[in-house]
C-alpha cells in the first residue's frame, strides 16, 4: 500500500503505516492538497482493521510541518475566507485527533502553526533536541485560532504558557515541551526512526480495543466541557487591515506593519 506523491509519501510496513509531508525544501509548509491527503489517509487507517499504528513525519530532518503555505492566503478575500478556513482546520486537525488507532508524531525541527496543530492531534509525540512548537501568529501573520484550537492548545499546555507562547511568539524547545508534558521524549536525530518504530511496534501489539476505547474515552471527556461559538472573532481577524497586511509582508519577506485595525 505504499503511495507516492510530489507533497506526500504515504508507506506501509506491517501493521504500520507512515505519512512523510514532503515538500522539504519549503519545510513541509502544507497545500491544501497535503491538508486533504492528510484527511484520506485518516480514513484509510480507520478502514483497514490491519493498520495499527498511524505515524506522520516531516521529509528532510529540518521540519516536521512549518505552518500552512501562506501564499494560499493571498486569494483570502475577507472574513468568510477566513471563517471556512478555521473551520476546515478544526476537521482536518479533529480528524488526526479522531483516527481510531494510535497516531505517533515524529517530529525533526519545526512544528508549528498547523504543523503544531497536526502535532498536537497525535498520541505520542517523539521529537529530536532541535525541535520547535509553537503558533507565532501575533508576529507573522496577525490572524487567530478557533475556538476548538484554544481549547486543544489550552488542554494540553495550559491557559498561561498558552497565553505566553502566542503573545511573545516565541517557539517551544524541546525541553521545554518535554516538561510540559507535550513532549513525550526525545531523541537524537540520528536515532528518532528507530526509537519510532521501536514505540510503534510496542503499541501495535497491544490490545487494539483497549486502545480504541482508551482514546475514545478520553475524546468524550475532552469534548464533554461545551466550546463557546468564536465565529466573531474569527471573522474580526481575517477581515482586518492587519491580517492582509501580515499576508503581504510575509509573502514580500519584510517586517509587517500593524495598526490594530
Amino acid at each position: 500500500m505504499d503511495k507516492t506523491d510530489s507533497e506526500t509519501i504515504v508507506a506501509r510496513d506491517g501493521a504500520i503505516l507512515t505519512l512523510t509531508f514532503n515538500r522539504p525544501e519549503a519545510r513541509n509548509a502544507m497545500t491544501w492538497n497535503m491538508y486533504d491527503r492528510l484527511y484520506q489517509v485518516c480514513e484509510e487507517v480507520d478502514a483497514d482493521d490491519s493498520i495499527r499504528v498511524l505515524v506522520l513525519k516531516g521529509a528532510g530532518g529540518k521540519a516536521f510541518v512549518a505552518g500552512t503555505d501562506i501564499s494560499q492566503f493571498t486569494r483570502f478575500e475577507g472574513a468568510e475566507d477566513g471563517l471556512r478556513y478555521e473551520r476546515e482546520g478544526e476537521k482536518r486537525g479533529g480528524r488526526v485527533a479522531a483516527v481510531r488507532k494510535p497516531v505517533i508524531a515524529q517530529i525533526e525541527g519545526a512544528a508549528v502553526g498547523g504543523g503544531f496543530g497536526i502535532a498536537a492531534g497525535a498520541d505520542i509525540r517523539i521529537a529530536t533536541p532541535e525541535a520547535r512548537f509553537g503558533v507565532p501568529i501575533a508576529r507573522t501573520l496577525g490572524n487567530c485560532l478557533s475556538m476548538k484550537n484554544y481549547a486543544k492548545f489550552m488542554d494540553l499546555l495550559g491557559p498561561s504558557r498558552l497565553k505566553e507562547m502566542i503573545f511573545t511568539g516565541r517557539l517551544l524547545g524541546a525541553d521545554e515541551a518535554l516538561a510540559a508534558g507535550f513532549v513525550h521524549e526525545i531523541v537524537p536525530a540520528a536515532d528518532i526512526e528507530k526509537r519510532v518504530r521501536e514505540v510503534a511496534d510496542k503499541v501495535a501489539s497491544h490490545a487494539q480495543l483497549t486502545l480504541q476505547v482508551t482514546k475514545d474515552a478520553v475524546r468524550r471527556l475532552q469534548e464533554a466541557r461545551p466550546v463557546p461559538d468564536g465565529d466573531d472573532l474569527v471573522r474580526k481577524i481575517y477581515g482586518s487591515a492587519d491580517f492582509r497586511e501580515g499576508v503581504r509582508a510575509f509573502v514580500e519577506k519584510r517586517p509587517p506593519r500593524w495598526t490594530g485595525k
